[in-house]
């Protein structure tokens, strides 16, 4: 029996086992899996909330002083603007409100992510500043996806799955007019830029520079330099922040890194 007889069956099996583990590779990519949760996230918006009341703005990249900022949701509502935050983790999520760093943890291995309360915060400042609008009318909304367990207590603005939902219903009290909600919403849409690959690429180089401690950074309220400052006083004497050049007039600060 010749050699290319006995090997067809493996060659066949082969032709279908590629594929499967390029797409497996894919699967664990963070833009792949972000990619998931942003849209498992946008088909719960469209089916649970009414979109009459809710005006949702998705993958919004808009330009701030010091670069870009990237929202992955916007809902505009009579009872103001909830900026949504999704993470697609499994595992363990231990933090808690005022830590830099929270932990997944996955059987052995554990490993840190951001805050992504704080990283959300930078989002409602930039929304705040750009519609020229007080922070107490925006809403942070933080959304874990996927496979994941609290393991500390949360806020009620962390959820998991459609619970976010629920936390948007919760707020009934109206603090926009129907002609505000669209016009808020019109604006959003004309200020945002294009959903290219151009704008992302932009937008990931910038996240590059502002994790580089040595590169020069711009204030993202004002557009002045940033400084490093040193706390003085208080159970953070001594810890290294970024700091508005033009403070006491502007007084934006920035973690280190």
């Amino acid at each position: 029996m010749e050699l290319t007889l006995i090997l067809a069956p493996f060659w066949n099996a082969l032709w279908w086992l590629i594929p499967l583990v390029i797409l497996a590779g894919l699967l664990r990519s963070p833009w792949i899996k972000g990619a998931i949760g942003e849209a498992l996230v946008r088909v719960a918006i469209r089916w649970r909330l009414d979109r009459k009341t809710y005006r949702a703005l998705h993958d919004l990249t808009l330009p701030t002083p010091d670069g870009t900022t990237q929202i992955d949701h916007v809902l505009v509502s009579p009872y103001g603007l909830f900026v949504i935050e999704t993470k697609n983790l499994r595992g363990w999520i231990f933090g808690g409100e005022r830590q830099a760093q929270w932990t997944q943890k996955i059987y052995r291995h554990t490993s840190k992510f951001q805050n992504p309360l704080r990283q959300n915060y930078k989002h409602v400042k930039a929304l705040a500043a750009a519609l020229e609008m007080p922070d107490a009318m925006i809403h942070s909304v933080v959304v874990f996806v996927g496979a994941s367990t609290f393991k500390t207590p949360m806020p009620a603005n962390v959820t998991t799955g459609e619970g976010f939902v629920r936390y948007i219903r919760s707020f009934h009290e109206p603090v926009l007019s129907a002609d505000a909600v669209e016009d808020l919403a019109q604006r959003l849409a004309d200020r945002r830029l294009a959903p290219t690959r151009q704008t992302h690429r932009s937008h990931v180089a910038h996240l590059k520079t502002r994790a580089n401690p040595h590169a020069k950074r711009r204030c993202p309220t004002c557009g002045n330099p940033l400084v490093l400052r040193t706390v003085k006083n208080g159970s953070r004497s001594g810890e290294r922040f970024w700091g508005c050049s033009e403070y006491p007039k502007c007084r934006f600060t920035q973690h280190l890194g």
